[in-house]
């Protein structure tokens, strides 16, 4: 979707850099390296792609039922959304690079820990508490007609044909996410001398954190904070109030409960690292 891909795109340049802690440690120029290729061709072969793919289709969809067609779209929004599905990842990734090099490579997992999350709370919420109604309707299933607040499929839009497009392209970009994050995850672990006894168990760990942290913890936390939000919409009557006081108790809460290192959400990542840069196994 126009409104998220831009944030996605930015977890995607994140995720790959995390998974390159060690390597880009030691990188004295960001955008010099095989992992960064890896995140070019991930981005311009297939993410971008597909994110014009489904604005062309399914342009109400894609757009979370903004436009009407494709006539209320301007050349300029298209190309700059094609842009920026390539742009915000490379800023996701020189984050997560900066990071690295600083030895803090707890913050580069959490930096694109963080980003999965505003995403999904994007879908889940939007702008007016009704994302996940705008993201769960396929006018295609009810003879084009128009979504109207309060309009979802439910679980029968992943039976349509927005969802069954979503697949094939996960299918098709999906070995190089993998290839890019968990494997590349792996061999930066076995890079370290000084952590022994990688195995196999660490490379199904790296899948199990990975991929529950992308699209399970994340999602989680974001449905958290939508409800939060929705609850201080309802409380203060204002939509702009009531999500800026329900994104600040939700960030603080899950800071001060989740985040803070030896807290569950850095226990979990650390998973994916072992260690931070000068700390003992």
């Amino acid at each position: 979707m126009v409104q998220v891909d831009v944030i996605w795109s930015y977890a995607f340049g994140a995720s790959f850099a995390a998974a390159a802690t060690r390597q880009l440690s030691k990188e004295e120029r960001p955008f010099n390296n095989a992992q960064y290729s890896r995140l070019l061709i991930y981005l311009s072969v297939f993410f971008a792609p597909s994110g014009l793919f489904l604005l062309w289709a399914f342009p109400q969809w894609e757009t979370m039922q903004v436009a009407r067609s494709l006539e209320d779209l301007p050349p300029w929004l298209v190309t700059l959304f094609g842009i920026t599905n390539v742009t915000q990842g490379i800023i996701g990734y020189w984050v997560g690079y900066w990071l690295c090099r600083r030895g803090r490579f707890y913050g580069a997992h959490l930096n694109w820990f963080i980003a999965w999350t505003f995403f999904w709370f994007v879908l889940v919420a939007g702008w007016d508490t009704t994302g996940y109604q705008r993201f769960l309707y396929d006018m295609r299933m009810h003879d084009m007609v128009l979504w109207t607040p309060g309009s979802h499929d439910g679980w029968a839009f992943f039976t349509g044909p927005v969802f069954t497009s979503l697949l094939v392209m996960g299918v098709l970009f999906a070995p190089a996410l993998h290839l890019g994050v968990v494997d590349r995850n792996f061999q930066d672990l076995r890079s370290d001398p000084e952590i022994h006894g990688i195995s196999i168990s660490n490379y199904l760990k790296i899948n199990v954190a990975t991929y529950v942290g992308m699209f399970g913890v994340t999602l989680g936390l974001a449905v958290v904070a939508a409800w939060i939000v929705r609850v201080a919409v309802a409380m203060t009557g204002g939509m702009l109030t009531g999500y800026l006081l329900g994104l600040g108790i939700s960030a603080v809460a899950f800071y001060l409960l989740l985040m803070r290192r030896g807290y569950p959400v850095h226990r979990f990542l650390k998973m994916l690292y072992i260690k931070d840069a000068g700390d003992k196994v």
